[in-house]
């Protein structure tokens, strides 16, 4: 599995980038890999506040709909439209192309919260 090293994780799945005041969200390579085939998306809207590990978004495959919880506290400032119209792309580009949405006015201590690379992979090969 890919586990990117400049990336921070949640023990759902989920992973996350800080860039700048922007923190860009999505789920990891295993949960793509387990979910399959993605066919739907639901995407927050924009403005919306989510607290830490709330369910923001969900994400269907042909097998299942399976929650997306926040990874930590912050405000919906953008989403990926691309997503939302090629589903797929989560399968084929879970980091880059295939993200969900980005958080803004996070909550800065959730951040030591979260798993790195090497403490991510542990927790998926078990």
């Amino acid at each position: 599995m890919n586990v990117p090293a400049e990336l921070s994780y949640t023990k759902t799945h989920e992973w996350v980038k800080k860039v700048k005041n922007k923190v860009y969200v999505g789920i990891t390579d295993y949960a793509q890999h387990e979910i399959t085939d993605i066919v739907h998306v639901e995407l927050p809207e924009i403005s919306k506040k989510f607290g830490k590990e709330q369910p923001c978004a969900v994400v269907e495959s042909v097998k299942s709909a399976f929650d997306i919880y926040c990874p930590i506290s912050g405000t919906i400032a953008e989403i990926n439209e691309e997503v939302v119209n090629a589903p797929e792309l989560i399968n084929q580009s879970p980091y880059e192309k295939g993200y969900l949405f980005v958080l803004e006015n996070v909550d800065e201590e959730d951040f030591k919260l979260l798993m790195n690379a090497e403490q991510y992979t542990k927790t998926i090969e078990g």
